[in-house]
C-alpha cells in the first residue's frame, strides 16, 4: 500500500497508511505512516470493540498534523496486551517436519477467515451494500455483496 500511496502523494492527494509491519512499511517508504504494535490484521485494534476502533482512528487521522517530513512515520502507544507475549506465538516458526499434533499444542485465537466480508453490525452492512448498489467496484471485484 505504501507504494500506492506515494503515487497517490505525487498525484497531489495526501495519503497516511496504517501499519502493523513497520519494517516493510519502511521499505515501501510511505509518504506518511502511522504503526500499532498490533499482530497483522488487527491494524484498527480489535473486533468488535468500537471505543477502542474509534479511538485509534481519532489518533491516526490526527497524524496529518503532524507528520510532516517525507517518509515520517508516528507510533501509536495502544498495546495489544499487558505483555508481548503474543509476539512468541505471531513469530514462532514452525518446521514443516513438525506432526500435526505438534501444531495442536499451539492456541490458534485467530479471527476466522471468511469468503465474504464481515461487519460489525448491520448496519455497517447496510452501508456498504448501498455504497455499492449491486456494482462491482475495482477495489473489490469479485467479492459477493
Amino acid at each position: 500500500m505504501g507504494l500506492i500511496a506515494r503515487a497517490i502523494e505525487a498525484a497531489g492527494v495526501p495519503t497516511l497508511s496504517m501499519s502493523s509491519a513497520r519494517d516493510i512499511t519502511r521499505s515501501a517508504w510511505p509518504a506518511r505512516s502511522v504503526y500499532l504494535d498490533y499482530p497483522l490484521g488487527h491494524t484498527a485494534g480489535r473486533p468488535n470493540q468500537q471505543e477502542l476502533n474509534a479511538s485509534i482512528m481519532r489518533d491516526t487521522l490526527s497524524a496529518f498534523e503532524s507528520l510532516t517530513e517525507p517518509g515520517a512515520m508516528a507510533h501509536l502507544d495502544y498495546r495489544w496486551s499487558d505483555n508481548d507475549d503474543w509476539k512468541d506465538k505471531v513469530f514462532a516458526p514452525v518446521e514443516p517436519s513438525e506432526s500435526a499434533s505438534a501444531s495442536s499444542e499451539y492456541d490458534d485465537d485467530r479471527v476466522e477467515r471468511h469468503e465474504t466480508p464481515q461487519y460489525q453490525n448491520e448496519d455497517d452492512h447496510a452501508a456498504a451494500a448501498l455504497t455499492h448498489d449491486s456494482e462491482e467496484c475495482l477495489v473489490c471485484a469479485g467479492i459477493d455483496y
